[in-house]
């Protein structure tokens, strides 16, 4: 590894982040078309190219992470990040976290506020004294709303099996990333490919068990995104988490690969550092999910 240089290093001018922008813009279009397309309440969007656009965009990024990483290797690896630089690396994950830790909170906020206040008065609780009247005859405001507007009966997803399945995975993970974390700082580094071959294993398990649930959701309980506030809440905070854990997943990949080719040491591995971070910060959400949608 080469020592870090004293001066404080400015990166040349890059294209990445224009490439990050258009890409990210290009998976927004495509996703809220797909997800339009995707709904039995537009009919006329039937041909749209919201999938393609959606893809388009994803590739686009796929395409910006890989070379600005690559960039960015490239110059950790020659010695050019001061400690200011790592510093600024720190300071740069911590806050890319907290804007995460946000964007989960929007979400429970929605679906706290659903539950708790929009449901019941919609019920006829509270000053606004609304009843059922103005929604369906059948309408009753319990959580989940069981009885959808068609007049179809959904079930509730559990905390059991399934669930609590993937709470044990995940936090297993985080268990043995841990114990590589603590091995790159003793320079093991067998110790640290075998533990966090296996978190990253379990990972990948999570996602896969995630799959199967909503497989089961929406063959067997009648649990699709059209299914009301209670689907559509479901579905956005478990499906954007699962999205979060193949992420970490991925990051934690390419932090084994580089570790076997001697990337990092003792005193030099923040990249490994801030997939840890970034893992742990997916655990702890999904703790929340797990009380919050499966258990309450």
């Amino acid at each position: 590894m080469s020592e870090k240089t004293t001066q404080y290093y400015v990166p040349e001018q890059s294209i990445w982040p224009i490439v990050g922008s258009i890409g990210l813009f290009v998976t927004a279009i495509g996703a809220a078309n797909f997800v339009q397309q995707s709904t039995d309440f537009v009919a006329s969007n039937e041909g749209s190219l919201g999938g393609l656009v959606l893809f388009a965009g994803v590739f686009i990024l796929v395409v910006m992470m890989f070379g600005w990483f690559k960039d960015t290797i490239r110059e950790s690896l020659a010695g050019m990040n001061s400690i200011q630089m790592d510093v600024s690396y720190r300071m740069g994950m911590l806050w890319f976290i907290f804007s995460e830790v946000m964007f989960f909170a929007a979400f429970f906020g929605a679906m706290f506020y659903a539950r708790w206040f929009a449901v019941p008065w919609l019920g006829g609780a509270g000053a606004g004294e609304m009843t059922h009247e103005v929604l369906w005859p059948n309408f009753q405001a319990i959580w989940p709303l069981e009885i959808t507007p068609d007049g179809r009966t959904l079930e509730a997803m559990g905390p059991w099996p399934l669930p609590l399945i993937n709470t044990l995975l995940l936090v297993t993970s985080g268990i043995f990333l841990t114990i590589a974390h603590h091995a790159l700082k003793e320079n093991k580094r067998e110790k640290v490919l075998i533990n966090l071959a296996i978190a990253v294993c379990l990972g990948f398990i999570f996602l896969g068990v995630q799959v199967y649930e909503y497989y089961h959701a929406y063959h067997a309980m009648g649990l699709t995104l059209n299914a009301g506030i209670y689907g559509s809440t479901f579905f956005l905070l478990t499906g954007f988490h699962g999205l979060h854990v193949t992420i970490g997943a991925i990051m934690l990949l390419i932090m084994w690969l580089r570790i076997a080719r001697g990337h990092f040491d003792s005193e030099n591995n923040f990249a490994f550092e801030a997939a840890a971070w970034y893992w742990h910060f997916v655990d702890v959400v999904w703790i929340f999910l797990f009380f919050v949608v499966y258990w309450l």
